[in-house]
């Protein structure tokens, strides 16, 4: 007689063990769950109370929003620690290196302490099944906990209310800006989208939000939980002035206080919040401590200038609201007698159409290029995606390599490149250039 096919489920593959390599783990962890993305904290809640039985013991700032969240932890960072005080901030996603998405004392953490972390969230964990990011936000928690520094900064990874980050409850919450992305997860209006962010609000605490026009739905949550809430346009204004030789100056309003900000490379708005949430944080820093940590200031990925003659700039900017703050960077450096190149890559679930419309205006040349990643979108596919925009001249490319190859060579000395559409495209214009 035979026997029917077993219809057990199939078991997800052993941990690494001792002596495994970071890139063991790494890719080990691809593989433990499902789905990439499974919002929820119930699984996540779990195991962190199995590795903490208290609250962490440090101060910790959770920082959401749609853009302009990596420039506010950045910051944040940096004056935190020019204050004297020890940072551990988490961040993603990565560029080049898993490493970057933990730093202690403002350096990406080391192998060993890495593998260390995942081997005490696997052994918590066991028979939970945890997403990629899940698994490393709770790696995150461990190795922040046992650096023993004083301050948490926590970037959300999506949303807010349901991310991974937010099971650790803060002490400080910022909101950086609300608009539309991440639809399939987070909703298609900047009402149900700014719920979800307003989801890392705690009773009581204080919080920030950057953007000037936000959505009832935070103001609502926020006067719900009695947060004391600091909005930018109301209780901090930011002015920008064209001077008489064409420099920008920037300067923040702020309890009768002004503190000059930087012109770039960093969105001004996130740099101001982080500015605004150290004064509430550490109101003893002087004006000028500020400005001189702000001067230091420098985060990879955000509008980073990696050569010069063309100059070529990369940003990791993948939807229409960052793609309207690139577009006026651009148009501030561009002048009368610049062209700018734009070498563009996206993956499949962005708004490409919304983004080369927002950078239409300050474009002259487009050079389409695929991404060798599951998500991403070939080069002809993004072409014909983009084929009602009207867009200026344009050449599709197999990979960014070769895009950025011609679009330098096109470019006049004094023309600018920029390299953008997600943090692929990012890391991989960094690994060619850098």
């Amino acid at each position: 007689m035979t026997l029917p096919p077993s219809k057990k489920t199939p078991q997800p593959p052993q941990s690494p063990g001792a002596g495994a390599s970071l890139d063991q783990w790494l890719f080990w962890l691809e593989s433990i769950h499902p789905t990439e993305i499974d919002l929820g904290l119930d699984r996540v809640l779990v195991v962190l109370r199995r590795l903490f039985r208290n609250k962490p013991n440090a101060r910790v700032i959770t920082v959401a929003g749609t853009n302009g969240k990596g420039s506010t932890v950045g910051t944040l960072e940096a004056l935190l620690q020019a204050a004297g005080r020890r940072t551990g901030a988490f961040t993603s996603p990565h560029l080049q290196n898993y490493n970057e998405r933990i730093r202690i004392d403002g350096q990406d953490i080391d192998d060993a302490s890495l593998i260390s972390a995942f081997e005490k969230v696997e052994a918590a964990r066991g028979t939970i099944t945890l997403t990629y990011f899940e698994f490393g936000t709770l790696a995150a928690f461990v190795a922040l906990e046992q650096s023993g520094v004083q301050d948490w900064i926590l970037e959300v990874g999506l949303g807010g209310r349901l991310d991974a980050v937010n099971v650790i409850d803060p002490d400080f919450a910022v909101i950086t800006s609300v608009d539309i992305d991440h639809v399939a997860f987070l909703g298609d209006n900047r009402e149900v989208i700014g719920f979800e962010k307003a989801g890392i609000l705690r009773p009581g605490i204080p919080a920030i939000v950057a953007d000037m026009n936000p959505p009832n739905s935070v103001l609502q949550q926020s006067v719900a939980q009695k947060v004391a809430l600091v909005r930018a346009g109301k209780d901090y204004t930011i002015e920008e002035v064209v001077t008489d030789t064409g420099e920008v100056s920037v300067t923040l309003h702020h309890q009768s206080q002004v503190v000059r900000l930087p012109a770039g490379p960093l969105p001004v708005q996130s740099v101001a919040a982080a500015v605004v949430a150290m004064r509430t944080l550490e109101p003893g820093m002087k004006v000028r401590s500020l400005e001189a940590a702000l001067a230091r200031v420098n985060v990879p990925g955000r509008f980073e200038c990696l050569e010069r003659y063309p100059d070529l700039y990369v940003d990791v900017g993948h939807n229409p609201h960052a793609a309207k703050w690139l577009c006026a960077r651009l148009k501030s450096l561009k002048g009368d007698s610049r062209k700018v190149h734009a070498v563009y890559a996206a993956l499949g679930d962005k708004d490409v159409e919304g983004v080369a419309r927002a950078m239409g205006p300050v474009v002259d040349a487009w050079h389409l290029a695929g991404l060798d990643n599951p998500r991403g979108l070939g080069a002809e596919t993004l072409k014909t995606k983009l084929e009602p925009c009207t867009l200026a001249q344009a050449s599709t490319h197999e990979c960014v390599a070769d895009a950025i190859e011609l679009a330098k060579a096109g470019a006049a000395s004094n023309d600018i490149v920029i390299v953008f559409g997600s943090f692929f495209t990012v890391a991989e214009a960094r690994s060619l250039l850098l």
